[in-house]
């Protein structure tokens, strides 16, 4: 779909190829970040939790992904000055879900994301609520 999509749009081969290739392979069970654009998919897919992304209104009907991304009410991603190293604050309120439930979800996902900005050359960092956990 993204290649008819992108060459309907006039990319060069070589640009259409770059960004399925991304697609392709920022996969949670077997993605690897094969190019930058891959990596910066990476990046920015597996560390999207917030508060927003709940759909189900009722509190009390929610499942781990739910108490996750609702008990995050701060998310930044963001690159030092130097370029050194790649932060992803959060500020959850463990009220709706604990630390522990993040790493149950997303444990993965920040391997992941570990991997893409090493392939950036950036270091990952994790911070939740101020205490740096990778």
């Amino acid at each position: 779909m993204a290649f008819t999509l992108l060459e309907s749009l006039g990319l060069e081969a070589e640009n259409i190829a770059t960004v399925t290739t991304a697609i392709g392979n920022h996969d949670e069970g077997t993605g690897v970040p094969v190019n930058p654009v891959c990596a910066a998919l990476i990046l920015a897919d597996k560390s999207d939790v917030r508060r927003s992304r709940v759909r189900n209104v009722e509190i009390n009907g929610f499942d781990i992904h739910d108490r996750v991304n609702y008990s995050v009410k701060r998310s930044v991603l963001k690159i030092n000055e130097e370029h050194t190293i790649i932060k992803l604050k959060l500020t959850v309120d463990t009220k709706y879900g604990s630390v522990m439930d993040y790493f149950e979800i997303f444990l993965g996902r920040m391997k992941m994301c570990r991997k893409a900005a090493d392939r950036l050359g950036l270091e990952f960092k994790l911070i939740i609520n101020e205490q740096q956990l990778i």
